[in-house]
């Protein structure tokens, strides 16, 4: 894979004995999982009816392995919303959030939805959970993977993580901030990212999160949990 120079010779100063593990990760083969959604399916009942090759992913009770071999975006299962292709590192962010049922839970950078979908089924349909994106294109996706999952207890929102600052101050038991980065983790999939890196925008990107975290910041009920998720290596985003 080619990548760009700037990138590795900063990965190399900062990774040092790491540097050639981490490069080479990238030519390894690709992980691919679902996670079943126990809002209309118990695992049991899915391990019993599907059709794949799956293998538990030890981080998340409702996270899968599954073979290059299979094929469940195209099965009807998905479109029935029984489960949601999601990359298994993304999933650690739904267990590190934690939200528990009853609770006022905000995905502040949510599109297209895996980790909304993922806090709602924790939710088990109980409490509030509000799932915003701001570039309305993103939003239309978002709201179309919550339909398909069957939540009733989630309201998309389009809007500036600012002006709904203004609307729930100190208002949300946990807030989940996947804020929008220069997309390293992305390289391996995404050709674009790799095209559209630069120092400089990292530079841009870790702006914009700090400005988003403040705004998250002020939505959080005192003693709440706030967790931020980032695919970037780089130490200004941190």
């Amino acid at each position: 894979m080619n990548l760009p120079e700037p990138f590795l010779l900063k990965m190399k100063n900062l990774l040092q004995d790491e540097f050639e593990a981490i490069i080479q990760s990238y030519d390894d083969e690709k992980s691919h999982a679902l996670r079943v959604n126990t809002l209309k399916i118990d695992i049991d009942e899915f391990l019993h009816k599907n059709p794949f090759t799956l293998e538990r992913i030890p981080w998340v009770e409702t996270g899968f392995f599954y073979t290059h071999n299979d094929r469940p975006g195209k099965h009807p299962y998905h479109e029935s919303g029984l489960y949601y292709i999601q990359e298994p590192s993304a999933m650690a962010v739904g267990e590190f959030v934690d939200p528990k049922p009853g609770e006022r839970v905000l995905d502040l950078c949510a599109a297209p939805g895996g980790k909304t979908t993922h806090l709602a089924s924790k939710m088990k349909g109980e409490g509030f959970l509000l799932s915003n994106e701001i570039h309305p294109a993103r939003a239309k996706i978002l709201s179309q993977n919550v339909e398909r999952m069957g939540i009733k207890n989630t309201v998309v929102t389009n809007e500036t993580p600012e002006r709904l600052a203004e609307r729930f101050p100190s208002f949300f038991d946990r807030i989940l901030v996947d804020a929008p980065c220069s997309g390293e983790g992305m390289f391996r999939k995404d050709e674009e990212a790799r095209e559209h890196w630069s120092l400089e925008n990292v530079e841009i990107c870790a702006s914009r999160q700090i400005d988003i975290l403040k705004s998250a910041a002020t939505m959080l009920k005192p003693g709440g949990r706030l967790v931020y998720s980032t695919c970037t290596f780089s130490p200004e985003r941190k």
